[in-house]
């Protein structure tokens, strides 16, 4: 990669960042009091998580011959698996912080049990 790749992309980061950051500022206060914006406001995070973790699923080199034996299988699992338990912990909980660290040791602890008691 380039550096002027970089630097451009870091720029770009940085201005979205500010702008997201400064928006409620310029925006009346009557219309981030609505109901709808809360609703929004709460559930946004989760739901780009989840979106990110959707995309990065690794269903790509499995086929009809992996058996429950394949790496592949074991991880694409492990993902499913910790995704759901993500879900449920930011549903009992409400945080995001949480739910995330429970998903990296959920995803770390079934690829773990997978690959012990499925071989």
């Amino acid at each position: 990669m380039s550096s002027s790749y970089l630097i451009l992309a870091t720029f770009a980061m940085a201005a979205v960042t500010f702008v997201t950051r400064a928006l409620p500022a310029l925006i009346p206060k009557k219309l981030l009091d609505t109901p709808w914006l809360h609703r929004l406001n709460e559930s946004l995070p989760l739901s780009v998580m989840v979106l990110l973790i959707l995309t990065s699923l690794s269903y790509q080199n499995l086929s009809v011959t992996n058996g429950m034996h394949s790496a592949e299988l074991h991880l694409l699992m492990a993902q499913i698996g910790a995704l759901l338990l993500v879900l449920l912990v930011y549903h009992i909980s409400r945080q995001l912080l949480v739910s995330m660290v429970v998903g990296i040791a959920a995803i770390n602890g079934l690829l773990w049990l997978f690959t012990q008691f499925l071989g």
